[in-house]
């Protein structure tokens, strides 16, 4: 019975051959090389129960043999949701949301769906060409960390019938549901650390705040100094949660006399602490932890094996996308359900960069 089986696939193959193989073979050619109609190839892609076991094994062989691949994309349209989630990040390079979203992704699998990743890069503009895109693809939802103001878009979205869920973010007003951190608490946590080292002379390095997480960790900052007023607080505010901003911002610092440098730095975010801890200590005479003090954001892997171990604000990076496609899931499935508000706590992680003076 083998023997047969692959003489027979042998045989389509070269009737194929004669034929002229197409670039793209449709279900057509299929019902056509296997002798059956386009429904029969229809029933054994969709609904194979209804086919013998003999015509099923004939079209299989037909669309191995024709390379056949369905147009799975416009079979989904036509049923009017895709098996895909689109997730917008703030900054794909940011190993928070690379983290993000493979908890995203190891979920959406569970669920029969895959996810695309759209990188917004802080810009407004990127952020709603990837909304655009999401809906012409008719998505099955949206998870998006929002760079500006897309609260009217997701209404719109919604009404016709794409869920939006927000991700390290907070929904203003409750409309939508989300799935983040507290991160005012995580700002008063890592300075409230600073102080508790002897820190005095504080430095806030974050930016845009037009982006929330930014200013909500500033305002926890704030908070906490407001509680000793023998601590100061100042803001160097940046480009960008980046690497080169993070440096730009150390140089500054050191272009200062040392009277008026800071001892402490809480960086909005891990990668601009690196940068930071890059200038300080490998350009000038500052030295982390000795003269300055570095706390960052995120605990990304790379906090830990930075030249100087970093201290950091430690978020459930890969939890809140699971989190998040969870919530998503079950809204595209009741669009009735209440937003629903997950908010987490961020833990202090203390590692080398804050050691020394108390």
């Amino acid at each position: 019975m083998p023997k047969a089986g692959i003489r027979q696939g042998a045989a389509l193959a070269g009737d194929a051959s004669r034929d002229g193989a197409r670039a793209t073979s449709s279900i057509r050619d299929v019902a056509v090389l296997a002798g059956v109609s386009v429904g029969t190839v229809s029933n054994v892609l969709n609904r194979p129960e209804k086919v013998s076991p003999v015509t099923a094994e004939r079209v299989l062989k037909a669309i191995a043999a024709l390379g056949f691949v369905r147009n799975d994309a416009a079979r989904q349209l036509r049923v009017g949701r895709s098996k895909t989630i689109g997730l917008i990040v703030l900054d794909v390079r940011n190993p928070f949301f690379t983290d993000l979203a493979r908890g995203a992704e190891d979920q959406a699998v569970h669920g029969g769906l895959s996810v695309i990743l759209g990188n917004s890069d802080e810009s407004a503009e990127r952020e709603s060409a990837y909304l655009d895109l999401f809906e012409e693809q008719r998505v099955h939802g949206i998870l998006i960390s929002p760079f500006g103001d897309v609260s009217e878009r997701l209404v719109r979205l919604r009404s016709r019938g794409t869920p939006a869920v927000l991700v390290d973010r907070s929904s203003a007003g409750s409309s939508f549901s989300s799935v983040s951190v507290d991160d005012i608490s995580g700002g008063s946590l890592a300075v409230s650390h600073l102080i508790e080292r002897g820190r005095r002379s504080i430095a806030f390095v974050g930016g845009p705040f037009e982006i929330r997480q930014v200013a909500d960790r500033y305002e926890g900052a704030r908070r906490a100094v407001a509680d000793h007023p023998d601590v100061t607080l100042e803001v160097i505010e940046i480009a960008a949660l980046s690497v080169m901003e993070g440096r730009k911002a150390g140089n500054a610092i050191l272009a200062r006399t040392r009277s008026d440098q800071p001892d402490a730095v809480f960086a909005a975010n891990d990668l601009i602490a690196m940068g930071v801890l890059q200038a300080l200590n490998m350009q000038g005479d500052l030295h982390v932890p000795r003269d300055i003090a570095l706390i960052g954001y995120d605990d990304i892997d790379f906090a830990s094996s930075a030249v100087v171990p970093l201290s950091s604000i430690r978020q459930p990076s890969a939890l809140i996308g699971q989190t998040a496609v969870q919530i998503l899931l079950e809204e595209a499935a009741d669009p009735s359900i209440s937003p629903r508000q997950v908010v987490f706590q961020p833990e202090l992680v203390v590692r080398e960069s804050t050691s020394g003076k108390r």
